[in-house]
């Protein structure tokens, strides 16, 4: 089925105003991941996706040992009502074993990680315990097997210690580690070829003309793909004119997964990107309610027909040309377009987070806006407050910044002490 008709089936859309959280879901419901899979040494893995289950080889921790510095000692010794004296007969480090078994009224020094000597089932922290001479003496109150961590108490053997989906991050590598994990099978990296249309566009170390402004598009995609772990092909500037921007597609969607483009989405009469995608393949064109960012473009190049024909098409995102539009948009609908197509499950949300507007907002309701905020923490609560001019076109209002401030479809002016939700750059960016 074609994404047109996949799209007229939803209910209560209108294209001309496609709400953020519609356009969201239907982007969300069309994308499956990439198939191929490869095999990765550890440290090479990170930010990768697994492809298949990894379950435990053997029990973590594979043994019975301590989780704290102190001694080891049989609970049964111990008085209910009073201090305890028993002899120190020895001391067991992580990595060793202790020779023998302590015997009545004894107790042996023990390390974090060392394993419990025979016949011993608690730890006591050296903290609490009056060391004399060779003897210690341990206060009452003390609970059976504490302190020992028991062997499988992590992971049992055979169990699913990471599911196919998981996005490799530095906690999974320790824990793939710690299974003895050498290598894994990840999904490939995901190609995405990338372009910013545009006559007045100039790259960077070009003098600029008069009317001209550098591509700062490219660079900001550039940075967003990289970080979440693209493999990338930056395609350069492609000026406004249909047989060259032709080229750059079928170039684009033949070496890439997906395709991005910045500029040229809008009805402007050198706005060619929009025909061009539809000729090519097929395009749902949406105003989207939000700001900035309200023309974006989602489809494939190539189709169905395409896809059957000869096994390749590549998703289509027409973004926006102004830079925080770019950035917004890509944000809130590529980036997690991106997760799932490399197998990311659950994705990696960036959740919202609630927060004090110390100033005043003007909104109208039907519309989503993600303004540029500065969160701070401010007599034990946290603030926020816009930065600055919230233009389309001032990147540097993304650079003062440290979050989105998101006002909702349906919300309307925001008074000075409200409560609003921020999304924060910081694992986003």
């Amino acid at each position: 089925m074609s994404l047109a008709a996949r799209f007229s089936c939803l209910h209560d859309h209108d294209p001309e105003a496609l709400s953020v959280d519609q356009a969201r879901r239907f982007i969300h419901s069309q994308l499956r991941p990439v198939r191929a899979h490869e095999r990765l040494a550890l440290r090479s893995a990170l930010g990768r996706v697994l492809a298949r289950d990894v379950v435990a080889p053997f029990n973590v921790p594979a043994h019975d040992n301590s989780a704290m510095d102190g001694y080891a000692v049989r609970h049964a010794e111990l008085s209910t009502r009073g201090a305890t004296r028993l002899r120190v007969v020895g001391t067991v480090l992580a990595g060793q074993t202790f020779a023998g078994k302590p015997g009545v009224g004894q107790c042996v020094r023990i390390m974090t990680g060392a394993l419990p000597p025979a016949g011993t089932d608690t730890v006591v922290i050296q903290e609490i315990v009056h060391v004399d001479g060779d003897s210690v003496l341990i206060p009452a109150g003390q609970r059976p097997g504490q302190n020992i961590r028991l062997a499988g108490e992590d992971l049992a053997a055979g169990q699913p210690a990471l599911a196919a989906g998981r996005l490799i991050r530095p906690a999974e590598l320790g824990l793939l580690a710690s299974l003895g994990c050498a290598e894994v099978s990840v999904h490939r990296r995901l190609r995405v070829a990338f372009f910013s249309t545009g006559d007045e566009l100039c790259s960077v170390g070009t003098p600029l003309a008069d009317g001209e402004v550098y591509d700062s598009n490219r660079y900001t995609l550039f940075g967003m793909l990289a970080r979440i772990g693209c493999e990338v092909l930056d395609l350069g500037v492609v000026r406004d004119d249909p047989g060259s921007l032709e080229a750059a597609f079928r170039e684009a969607a033949a070496a890439a997964d997906v395709v991005i483009t910045s500029g040229g989405v809008s009805v402007g009469e050198a706005d060619f990107v929009k025909g061009l995608m539809a000729q090519l393949g097929e395009v749902l064109f949406w105003k989207i309610a939000m700001k900035p960012g309200r023309p974006m473009a989602f489809g494939r190049i190539g189709g169905a027909a395409a896809a059957d024909a000869d096994g390749h098409s590549a998703w289509l995102f027409g973004l926006p040309g102004n830079p925080v539009a770019v950035m917004a948009t890509f944000y809130q609908f590529v980036r997690d377009a991106l997760y799932l197509l490399m197998g990311a499950e659950p994705l990696p949300v960036v959740p919202l987070l609630p927060a004090v507007c110390t100033v005043a907002i003007r909104k109208s309701p039907g519309r989503t806006e993600f303004q540029r905020g500065v969160l701070a923490r401010v007599d034990g609560e946290w603030c926020v407050r816009p930065v600055g001019a919230q233009g389309s076109g001032i990147l540097r209002s993304m650079s003062d910044a440290n979050c989105f401030i998101v006002l909702e479809h349906d919300r309307g002016p925001v008074a000075a002490g409200d409560s609003v939700n921020v999304q924060v750059f910081d694992g986003l960016l």
